[in-house]
């Protein structure tokens, strides 16, 4: 009775997440690539012709926080490199006469290090108009909330959605791992025997007809990527239903160290907080916090969570931004806006291991753990993950032409006996 159950499970739940997953997969094959794709469409925005002495970045911040005033600097970044613009950071002020956030039309500014001339802005992650300048962002934001937007004051109904799909997919991997199994028999007792009845499993017909050939295609991938779709699908629900659902579970089964944006609740665009201190005094701060821990590496950028009302401060190597090396990305110290105290960290490979799972979901879901080998399989998994999605609902299909077939005649013969019996 419990295959045929979990049959129908795997057709339904399939059907219902496979046009999200195939999405998820298309994406997710090329946002691997998110930054050196952008640059590469993008030169305008990226290179910079200015040649000489840098300006101090936050100066160049304070410029632009006057040439705005309808906006505020939310991102800093302290490591000029010659050739290449500087890109801030920024978000709309809240305008009480409108009850809504000031429309600017961008987020990121880009600047030239050695002349200060502002060189394009842009809205990261814009739904519309797509053009170059937000292609990338458009496919990033796509991947994990499908550009739903804002209802009843709630923008998160895109990532509930797609975390919810990624729940069912977590759910689906152990049903179709275990549909690929061979049904079991009183005669095959042998570990031997049992393995050769599912050895086929495991294999790709080539010369088979179209259907074998994309029935093999749907098993055999998911079962030699089989943990890998797994980790993926646990680590889309962590990340788009981490308040909901990772949290939670690590805290029932770990200790868990909780940071600011845990403690803290997010406010209202109506009630976004001004910072009372200077990016200037954050640094400062950030610095004699991480000379105090031993840091080795310099401050690489400033962020500030206006929701939060928190700085962070992330230390790295010159190029190291994206985190895109080997290991769990950047270590970073926060401070509160109010008064630029010290008030937590995030500091990779440290923690509990309820605090190292957490800290792995990122880099593992982008493959930037393993560095440039773990994105090239992330890549390739995407494009899996979108083949599987395809063949599934073509085995469908077919089953279902085929049985509408039986059923037709059967129909028929039905008919033609009441017209008789009258």
């Amino acid at each position: 009775m419990l295959r045929p159950i979990l049959v129908l499970i795997h057709r339904f739940v399939g059907l219902a997440i496979a046009a999200f997953l195939f999405i998820s997969g298309v994406t997710g094959a090329v946002i691997s690539w998110d930054h050196e794709l952008d640059e590469l469409i993008n030169p305008h925005l990226v290179e910079a012709p200015g040649r000489g002495a840098f300006l101090d970045p936050l100066v160049l911040a304070d410029r632009i926080a006057v040439d705005d005033p309808h906006s505020f600097i939310t991102y800093v970044p302290l490591h000029p490199e010659e050739g290449h613009n500087l890109a801030f950071g920024a978000e709309p002020r809240f305008d009480a006469r409108t009850g809504a956030l000031y429309e600017t039309g961008y987020n990121q500014i880009f600047v030239d290090p050695v002349t200060g001339e502002t060189r394009g802005k842009r809205e990261w992650g814009a739904a519309w108009p797509i053009s170059t300048e937000t292609f990338v962002s458009f496919l990033y934001v796509l991947h994990y909330s499908l550009h739903i937007p804002e209802m009843w004051g709630i923008d998160r109904w895109g990532e509930w959605l797609m975390g919810g799909v990624a729940l069912l997919w977590t759910i689906d991997c152990f049903v179709g791992f275990y549909l690929t199994l061979p049904i079991r028999k009183r005669t095959t007792a042998r570990i031997g025997t049992w393995w050769n009845r599912w050895k086929p499993a495991w294999k790709i017909k080539a010369r088979g007809s179209a259907y074998r050939l994309n029935f093999d295609l749907h098993r055999a991938f998911s079962l030699w990527t089989w943990l890998l779709l797994f980790v993926l699908a646990v680590s889309a629900v962590s990340l788009n239903l981490y308040a909901e659902v990772a949290r939670p579970i690590v805290t029932a089964l770990s200790s868990f160290t909780p940071t600011p944006y845990d403690t803290r609740p997010m406010r209202p665009h109506s009630d976004l907080l001004e910072p009372r201190v200077t990016y200037a005094q954050v640094l400062a701060n950030g610095r004699a916090e991480a000379q105090r821990r031993g840091f080795t590496l310099p401050a690489g950028d400033i962020f500030y969570s206006p929701d939060f009302g928190v700085f962070g401060v992330r230390f790295f190597n010159p190029g190291d931004e994206h985190g895109d090396g080997i290991g769990l990305g950047n270590a970073v110290l926060y401070f509160d806006s109010e008064d630029g105290r010290y008030i937590g960290d995030w500091i990779p490979w440290r923690g509990t291991a309820g605090d190292l799972f957490l800290q792995m979901q990122f880099p593992v879901h982008s493959g930037r753990i393993f560095g440039i080998p773990g994105r090239i399989i992330i890549s390739a998994m995407g494009l899996v993950v979108a083949m599987l999605s395809v063949t599934g609902v073509v085995i469908w299909l077919r089953k279902r032409r085929a049985r509408l077939a039986v059923r037709r005649p059967a129909e028929a013969a039905h008919q033609r006996n009441i017209v008789s019996a009258e």
